[in-house]
């Protein structure tokens, strides 16, 4: 199961200029418009489960019940799973063949009258086209249609078992220092933060993890991923339980760059159709839908106070967005063609300033400040605030330190990669490692004596801050004995 990072490819040709004017979306507008897609079937073509029921399950149940959340102890997963039912093995089956009148799956999305329907759970109700989708199938014998496939489903009880070290596109420590999460195929390994100990596996539905960040109160863990070309999934761990608190189904890519508002409410990330989005961490309802971006948004973080969410883009662009009223605010970097010379991978706000750490495709690190102090003129880059030298490559992964007076960047070239740590107040190259491995993470310790460093290879890299040096390697999670 080893998994390889794809290269993130590069818009070419130029930035299209535009949005002087403000761009208000009202995420109310996205959701219309995906209702709109809802699969119509000409009356002699018969429903299929893998093609039409399936992705309506993915979309607005398996959320709630999956392995690591199986709401009423029902998971709708699999066709299997779903024909099983749930809560226990005297209740009748949740679909009756050829009977959508007494099946609970059909009753449960239908209105009670004037009651809004029981499921889904704290959300809009299936549009007409969808539950005639599922009234048609059930009607029609509720045939499992799926390929088959040689992939395992994976949950707790049945993590994932290695042959080969899956690539590492994500590392965060604990706000205690206790722990290192790291990202798996299917899941978040939790080790020790000296790597010694494998404390907890973190389970979920999303096949690849593109970014793990813990909350700033330490209690939760946000994971952005998902099932490349088929569904994104933002989701919310209780670390302490570790238990999987909240798991939203978004859009049909991977999900990458989450972050944290300041109070642990909402979880800001980027979408590979162009947009940003914030969920409420609690509930997971989408609070917030931006679409100025011209390509994927790989990175986002909230301003100090949250008021703003800020994001990144292979487009080239930073931009600033209010989060109540989801309103388009900035360009924060140039907007003059050819100033930048190529697409941002990575951010992260200083932890006491409204300043950003950025870093891309062009290798050079930089930090900007997010609010304009003067009137935008063609040519400049005015909330630029520090270049530092670049790195050989492109950068994946770039940190401040707790307190904000460094900053680490790691980055890749040619099957090479090195990390850098620079000092904030004078922009100084402190050290440099190479490796001969790409580095797509890197994440500092609280503590800022210590720094983790990962990539292809599979291998996590601890190196001493002050001296530059790795002190230790470990691999997060033991491989099966060869057969």
């Amino acid at each position: 199961m080893n998994l390889s990072l794809s290269t993130l490819s590069l818009r070419s040709g130029l930035m299209i200029i535009g949005l002087m004017s403000v761009c208000f979306i009202q995420s109310s507008s996205l959701e219309a418009d995906e209702t709109k897609k809802a699969v119509k079937k000409k009356a002699s073509e018969p429903v299929s489960y893998h093609k039409d029921i399936r992705p309506l399950l993915q979309k607005h149940c398996q959320g709630c019940h999956q392995p690591a959340k199986a709401g009423g102890k029902l998971v709708l997963t699999s066709f299997s799973e779903l024909s099983k039912g749930g809560r226990s093995q005297d209740d009748d089956p949740i679909v009756i063949p050829g009977k959508p009148e007494d099946s609970l799956l059909m009753i449960t999305m239908l209105p009670d009258g004037d009651d809004p329907p029981e499921m889904p759970k704290d959300a809009k109700p299936l549009h007409k086209d969808e539950l005639e989708l599922f009234r048609r199938w059930i009607k029609e014998g509720a045939k499992d249609d799926s390929p088959k496939s040689s992939l395992r489903r994976f949950d707790q009880k049945n993590p994932p078992v290695y042959s080969k070290l899956p690539v590492i596109t994500a590392l965060d420590f604990s706000k205690d220092g206790k722990t290192l999460a790291v990202s798996g195929y299917n899941e978040v390994l939790l080790r020790s933060s000296d790597g010694k100990t494998l404390q907890g596996r973190l389970v979920g539905l999303s096949e690849r993890i593109e970014h793990i960040v813990y909350s700033p109160d330490g209690k939760q863990l946000a994971v952005a991923g998902g099932t490349p070309s088929q569904q994104g999934e933002i989701q919310v761990w209780d670390v302490e339980n570790k238990k999987l608190r909240v798991s939203r189904p978004v859009t049909f890519d991977t999900l990458y760059g989450a972050s944290w508002s300041h109070d642990s409410k909402l979880v800001g990330f980027g979408c590979a159709d162009n947009s940003l989005r914030a969920i409420d961490a609690k509930s997971g309802q989408q609070v917030l839908f931006q679409g100025a971006h011209n390509d994927w948004v790989l990175g986002t973080a909230f301003s100090k106070d949250s008021s703003h969410l800020i994001s990144v883009s292979r487009d080239r662009s930073m931009k600033l967005v209010m989060v109540k009223t989801e309103q388009f605010i900035d360009n924060i970097t140039s907007i003059t063609p050819g100033a930048l010379k190529g697409g941002l991978m990575s951010i992260q706000r200083h932890p006491t300033q409204d300043q950003v750490l950025t870093g891309g495709a062009d290798g050079t690190p930089k930090i900007y400040r997010i609010y304009r102090e003067k009137a935008r003129k063609i040519g400049d880059d005015y909330n630029l605030i520090r270049a530092f030298e670049a790195l050989p490559g492109r950068i994946f992964s770039t940190e401040f330190n707790s307190d904000g007076s460094k900053i680490i960047a790691g980055s890749s070239y040619e099957r090479t990669g090195e990390v850098r740590v620079y000092s904030v107040k004078d922009g100084k190259k402190l050290w440099s490692l190479r490796f001969p491995t790409a580095i797509y993470s890197v994440a500092f310790h609280p503590n800022g004596k210590v720094a983790a460093a990962g990539g292809f290879d599979g291998i996590v890299r601890l190196i001493d801050v002050d001296q530059g040096k790795v002190t230790s390697e470990f691999a997060p999670i033991t491989l099966a004995r060869e057969i």
